[in-house]
């Protein structure tokens, strides 16, 4: 058996991880930039929990940041660039972002899910049915049951 310094692959021992990363990354940075990527994860401690909640930054390239947002924010935004351009090149601490572009967002927020209609009371014969069944939680799952095949059918 030969040892790892007779080996062929080991001549020159192992490489530095620093030189293999750029030829991996390299892929990467070329869709998105760093900078970029940094400011789509940070965006609500950028801009604030309430901008946040109405804009989406899409893309930044070549000194540009394209903001996704609802038509009325578009304006505000538009007055508050100056601010915002300085706390995105804060935040990446360099100057990323000269421009801001703003888009329109297809859509709002997820509109609020319909409350249940309340509980059909049971039919008296499927009240009764239930009443006999031993065990309290099963009871209790049954009856439960029962008023949603009800309630569905009114």
């Amino acid at each position: 058996m030969a040892k790892d310094s007779d080996d062929p692959r080991f001549v020159f021992g192992p490489r530095p991880l620093g030189i293999l990363m750029p030829r991996l990354t390299r892929p990467v940075f070329r869709k998105k930039s760093p900078a970029g990527a940094l400011l789509m994860a940070d965006w609500a401690e950028v801009v604030g929990p309430s901008l946040a909640a109405v804009t989406t930054p899409r893309r930044l390239s070549a000194g540009s940041l394209t903001i996704a947002c609802a038509g009325p924010v578009a304006m505000e935004l538009t007055h508050l660039a100056p601010q915002l351009i300085a706390r995105i090149n804060a935040h990446l601490g360099r100057q990323a972002v000269e421009r801001l572009r703003f888009v329109q967002q297809a859509a709002g927020p997820a509109p609020a899910r319909p409350r249940p209609a309340p509980d059909a009371p049971l039919p008296a014969p499927v009240e009764a049915a239930v009443a006999g069944i031993p065990g309290e939680e099963l009871r209790e799952a049954l009856a439960k049951l029962g008023r949603g095949v009800y309630r569905s059918r009114g």
